[in-house]
């Protein structure tokens, strides 16, 4: 019996040897799918994602591009980097919350997933900011680029059911392929598809720009003219000036509005379509409208010493100014501290600000300005959406009919019909009408015909600074007064 003990220890030692190599045999592969596992956990741990949409964030963009820019130079390949900005999704998120505000960016991150190839990447940059990032091609053109922007885009504007409610959001797009990026380096794409997001956005809703080298250098001469406009405002080369506007019944002054103009010390005067642009992408477009109002205060309580009677001032608001919660209690107290009654200073809005939705903070600000008693122009009636409702919600009291309906009145039928039926709606409505740039005495004797109440334009006065308004006004006093006057009929 003894002698069998070798012989079983030697038996078990086999079986022992060969479970030893079968569970080295099926352990090595678990511990390689293992360690892929955790390598893999590790590369995702590592990379910048957000929680709620799932993507990649800005700093890893920005690593992303430094290696694909590497794979471009060293392989010839191609590649591009689009930037998608959400219009509107601000006023989204404050009317939904913020809840409905990262379903709908998860679903658009999902869309454009789908989109676009496995090795592409999309990325959330914070905000109402999307990327895209071109995993590296032998071939990508601008055609390819284009109908790829195109795509997104109409991702990004298919409405978004949430909470049964469906979301429209309108967004533009800029982009640059890396053959037309400036430099070689992450921060020169992505500066150079930025400033085509940047071009798209100031365009117009739903543009697509590409980048080029020309746009390259007009955002230099853009970014100069920003910071010099910023220093401007601080020193008074921004500065109020002033265009009358008449009554057609009388011909007496009615009002100024007050008019940002830029006096340069070296180029002489700015025009308002350079600066302020300039000052809306610096944001200091605030800042614009306090020195604005300001002045306009002022010029207002110095035509009154002077013994010039001017009923009230008007000057324009935008809709970021008029979103500020505090721009209601400001005004309150600007016009306290320079004793005026708010009738004096009438608010200008665009169409565009009083078509928004009443819980907007500029439709409540609006609504506190109006009850203070300021009164509220709607500028450049006939050019936006605004609807008789938000006309009659907004109180307000006068629509200033556009130049595109006033130029050659005196002649066109076509224009004196289309004033005409303004006119009339106006009146219905109890409201009155101002006809601005107005640019010929003909003009202006038309629209006296048509009932339009009060005119603004070069053929009353070109605007200007507030010391030509006291010798302009006296001379204007000056020919009324030389007027005949009737009195039943009769002159004398």
């Amino acid at each position: 019996m003894l002698a069998f003990v070798p012989a079983i220890a030697l038996s078990a030692f086999w079986i022992a040897g060969e479970l030893a190599l079968v569970s080295v045999a099926l352990g090595l592969p678990i511990l390689y799918l293992l360690a892929g596992t955790l390598k893999e956990a590790r590369a995702v741990q590592k990379r910048d994602i957000d929680a709620t949409t799932g993507l990649p964030l800005q700093n890893q963009l920005e690593t992303d591009i430094e290696e694909l820019n590497a794979v471009c130079r060293e392989t010839g390949r191609k590649s591009a980097l689009f930037l998608i900005q959400l219009e509107e999704f601000e006023a989204l998120s404050q009317r939904y919350g913020q809840e409905a505000a990262a379903t709908l960016l998860e679903r658009l991150g999902e869309r454009f997933r789908a989109l676009v190839r496995e090795d592409d990447a999309i990325y959330w940059l914070g905000g109402a900011r999307f990327a895209v990032l071109i995993a590296p091609v032998p071939h990508f053109e601008l055609e390819a680029a284009i109908q790829l922007a195109s795509r997104l885009q109409s991702a990004a504007e298919e409405p978004v059911s949430v909470n049964m409610q469906a979301l429209f959001l309108s967004s533009a797009i800029g982009f640059c392929l890396s053959t037309r990026s400036p430099e070689n380096t992450t921060q020169s794409w992505m500066k150079a598809a930025d400033t085509a997001l940047n071009e798209a956005a100031r365009n117009a809703p739903s543009s697509i720009r590409a980048y080029s080298a020309e746009m390259g250098e007009t955002s230099v001469k853009r970014e100069a003219l920003m910071r010099e406009a910023f220093f401007a405002l601080d020193n008074g080369e921004i500065a109020p000036w002033f265009q009358p506007q008449l009554s057609t019944d009388t011909g007496r002054v009615t009002g100024f509005e007050a008019l940002a103009r830029w006096h340069h010390p070296k180029r002489g005067t700015v025009a308002p379509s350079d600066f302020l642009p300039a000052l809306q992408d610096s944001g200091q477009m605030e800042r614009l409208g306090e020195v604005v109002l300001y002045g306009a205060l002022t010029a207002l309580k110095a035509w009154d010493r002077a013994g010039f009677y001017v009923p009230c001032v008007a000057v324009n608001f935008t809709a970021e100014e008029l979103r500020n919660p505090k721009l209601a209690e400001k005004i309150r107290w600007d016009l306290d501290r320079f004793d005026l009654a708010p009738n004096r200073l009438t608010i200008e809005v665009l169409e565009t600000i009083v078509a928004g939705s009443p819980e907007d903070a500029a439709a409540r600000n609006l609504a506190a300005l109006a009850k203070l008693g300021c009164r509220i122009d709607l500028d450049d009636f006939g050019t936006g959406h605004a609807s008789i409702t938000a006309i009659r919600r907004f109180t307000i009291e006068r629509i200033k009919i556009d130049r595109s309906f006033i130029s050659r009145v005196d002649k066109d039928q076509e224009q004196q019909r289309m004033v005409s039926a303004i006119q009339t709606m106006a009146e219905r409505l109890g409201l009155e009408t101002l006809a601005e740039g107005v640019e010929t005495a003909g003009e202006h004797a038309m629209l006296g015909q048509l009932g339009c109440a009060h005119v603004q334009g070069f053929a009353v006065a070109r605007p200007m600074p507030f010391d030509e308004t006291l010798g302009w006004l006296t001379q204007h006093n000056t020919k009324l007064g030389a007027l005949p006057q009737i009195r039943g009929g009769t002159a004398i």
